[in-house]
Parts: structure tokens; sequence; C-alpha cells
């Protein structure tokens, strides 16, 4: 027997039109919904050991399409769809993409392929440790799960709320950026600034997404409305307090939420597994918001006649900036990994690794006069050597904690300064700042890839 979604052919009967009709109404939109449900026609309490062929591949693809959309990197995707083929005595070959896999599976005697896709990606830390959990648990007792079973567990991960609403991803934004900010090396002017900026255009970013508003309009308005919000908190301090115009150069922070770190980072370890049109596609995908956050951001400050300017020095020593480093680093990336939906546990585990990752690499810049990349090198390195050690005693995926810490790295304010003097047409003073970023952005994964190499033995063999 052969099946499709929805619908049965056998060689025994006359084929009829009514053949032909979906056991449930088909989605009407434009990435239309998988109906996972219907490629079965075993019952609930069948072990899904021993569904057919097609029954067992289209939990290995739904298994892995889930992964894929909680914004993990190819290994770990083709990790566990390899894990599942395994239990239900299967092989899996599988080819993964930024939004869509290619899989086939195969026993002793046939083999089944599908492609499928997702409408979008989006990074999800908690149903991603979620999805682990399983995997686990599915390796360990998956030959005495049934269909019903099975599907139970992944419904209930597939449906679960996020953990926060949107003004609380707001806020998680405004801590993030005003914290990012002072690591620029910005004042409490704008920091605050900043705060109020990143706040209401994160909002409203995931406002337009719960609405499901395509990427590249969700961006913009989301720029759009945080570099116009920093300018009119700034005008209103001004007004108040007589705050200088200098302090216009902030408004850059707020517009840093929508860095596309984990893509940019996670598009460096797939490369290095040789993923690559996994990691090409990611890559390609965080250039394209990086685009057009910056053109945005650009046309913004023409329209109302802004600089891009330094930050003035602010009077503090060596040890007390050291000192403020250190919660400013943990500030921005519990924010940013709030931002992922981790858990507040989760979430301040990345940030303990990331302050001391992240006060390591600006000490080592300041004070040793190294280059910015191998610095970012050094602090990827050990932000992914404290991950693996927190994995051994909490076990949480190692990318929910590593890509977070580092994050706070990826150099927004190069690359938006880059585009704005592409943009008039200073192309050298734009290469170089572009040439500052990509130095910075080539050495973060190539410090979490040697932090994997070193600690973890599955990852560092091929095959």
């Amino acid at each position: 027997m052969i099946r499709g979604a929805g619908w049965g052919l056998s060689k025994d009967k006359e084929i009829s039109a009514n053949d032909f009709e979906p056991t449930e109404h088909l989605s009407d939109k434009h990435h239309m919904a998988i109906p996972w449900h219907d490629f079965f026609t075993n019952d609930n309490f069948t072990p899904a050991y021993e569904a057919n062929l097609v029954e067992r591949a289209a939990i290995v693809g739904r298994i892995g399409l889930m992964m894929l959309s909680y914004g993990t990197g190819a290994w770990r995707v083709r990790d566990s769809m390899n894990t599942v083929a395994r239990t239900l005595k299967m092989t899996c070959s599988v080819d993964i993409g930024l939004v869509s896999l290619e899989y086939t599976c195969m026993d002793a005697h046939h083999s089944y392929t599908q492609a499928i896709s997702l409408p979008s990606t989006s990074v999800n830390t908690t149903k991603l440790s979620q999805m682990e959990r399983f995997i686990k648990e599915f390796d360990q007792n998956g030959s005495e799960m049934t269909i019903g079973e099975i599907h139970s567990r992944l419904e209930e991960i597939a449906h679960s709320k996020g953990n926060y609403a949107p003004y609380q991803v707001g806020l998680a934004a405004a801590l993030a950026c005003s914290a990012f900010v002072f690591l620029l090396g910005g004042g409490p002017v704008e920091m605050f600034c900043s705060f109020i900026g990143a706040g209401l255009g994160n909002y409203v970013r995931r406002k337009m997404i719960d609405h499901h508003i395509t990427l590249f309009a969700g961006v913009a308005v989301a720029v759009a409305v945080a570099c116009l919000s920093y300018l009119l908190a700034l005008s209103l301090m001004q007004l108040t307090f007589n705050v200088s115009s200098r302090h216009e150069a902030g408004y850059i922070g707020a517009m840093l939420f929508i860095i596309p770190g984990f893509p940019f980072i996670t598009s460096g370890l797939d490369i290095s597994k040789l993923d690559m049109r996994s990691g090409l596609e990611r890559m390609t995908y965080a250039i394209a918001i990086i685009t057009v956050a910056t053109l945005v951001g650009w046309i913004v400050a023409l329209m109302v006649n802004l600089r891009p300017e330094n930050f003035q020095a602010l009077p503090l020593s060596a040890l007390m900036l050291f000192l403020l480093r250190l919660p400013a680093s943990f500030c921005g990336v519990f924010g940013f990994s709030i931002m992922f939906n981790s858990t507040p546990k989760m979430a301040a585990i990345a940030g303990c690794i990331g302050a001391i990752a992240n006060t390591l690499r600006l000490e080592l810049t300041d004070l040793t006069g190294i280059p910015a990349g191998a610095a970012a090198f050094l602090g990827a390195l050990v932000a992914g050597l404290l991950a693996s050690i927190v994995k051994r005693k909490i076990q949480y995926p190692q990318i929910s904690i590593t890509v977070p810490s580092i994050v706070i790295m990826v150099p927004g304010l190069y690359m938006y300064r880059a585009m704005y003097n592409i943009g008039l047409t200073s192309i050298s003073v734009g290469t170089l700042w572009m040439t500052k970023a990509l130095m910075i952005v080539v050495f973060l994964p190539m410090g979490l890839i040697a932090a994997r190499i070193l600690t973890d033995s599955k990852w560092r063999h091929n095959g």
C-alpha cells in the first residue's frame, strides 16, 4: 500500500475520485500545514517500531523539522533524526537548509524520501531544550513508545506557549541594548534612551511576529520605531535637563536587538561540519537582516540629520570599568537569552558565562592591545569551555547557553557604521568598518568550534 497525506490507495479495489478526498480540511496557507496524523493508519496504541516505513519516516521527519524550527544547527538536527531512526530500525540520510530539509529513510527492503519546509525561522531555546530531553528519552525507551505517545509529546511541545509576553520581550531588549551601549562606551544618557528605543522597537517587532507579518517588514518597522523613540527620549531630556546633543550617537544602540547573532554563529558551526547548504543559507539570512536594519537606520539618520559619532569618554578608572563590565555583560546576555525564550534560569546561566567571556575579551583588547578578532576568539573559546562544564551538570542544550553568551560580542556597531559610510559613498571608511566587523564575526564561531573539538568527542569526528 502506498500512503500519502490523508488518503490511501490499494491495488485490491477500483480507484475512484473519493479515494483522493483528504480526511480533513487542507490548509489554505501559503505554506500549507503538514497533516502529520494522516500518515498513520495504525491506532495510537501500536508500538512505533511496528509501524510501516512511511509512518516511521514521518516521525523522523516531524522531529527533524521541529528541531530546525527552534533555531538549532544542522549537526544537531541530523543527530536527532539519526537517533530516532536507529531506534525505529531504519537508516536516515538528510540534507538540511535554513527552513527546509530533504531526507530519506531506509530499512532492509525499501526507502522513503520526503522534502518538507517551514514558513519561517526563529529561535526558541526552551522548546529546543524540551526536544533534546525528548530525544534522549526516545533513545532510551523509544522502542516501548506508541504512536499516540509520540504524537502527544510532540504536540505538547509544539503548542506550548512562549515564556514571555510582548512587553516582557520588549523589556529584555531594553535591558540588553542599554547594557550593550555601555560596553560600547556610552554613558547614562545613551543607556536610558537606548532602553526606551530598544524596548519599544522590540515590542513592536514581537507584535508583528505574532501577527505573522513578513520578515523584512517587521525588521524595518522595528528599527524605525527604535531609532525614532531614542531620538524622542533624547529630545525630552534636552528640554528637561539641558542634555547635550552629542549623546545622539547612541541611537545605534537602540537598534542592536535586531542583530541576528544566533544564525550568524550557527552558520559558522554548520560550515565547519561541512553542512554547507545550511551554513550558507543561515549566513545569507543573517546578512539580509543586517542589510535591511542598517539601511533603515541610515535612512532615519539622513531624515533627522544624525551622525554616528564616537561616544564621549567616560571618566572611569580601569578598575571601575572592569567592575562595571561584568554586570553589564551579564545583563546584555541575560536580555538576549530572554529574547530567545530561555527560561530565567537558563538565561542566568548564559549571563554568567557571558559576563566572564565578554569581560575577558574587552580587557584583553584594552590591556594587551591584541587585535579584536583574536580577543573575540579567546572570549568565545572560554564561553564554549564553560558551557561544556555546565552542560555536564545541568542538562541544557549547549547551543542554548553558548550562543546567547557570545551574541553580545557580535559587532553590530561596526556593521552599522560600515553601511552608513558606504551609503554616503565613503567607500574606504565603510570598508574599514566592514573589515573590522568581519574579523570578529569570523573568529566568534571559530572559538566555539575549538571548544567543541576539545570537549565533545562525538562532535570532533566526521562520519
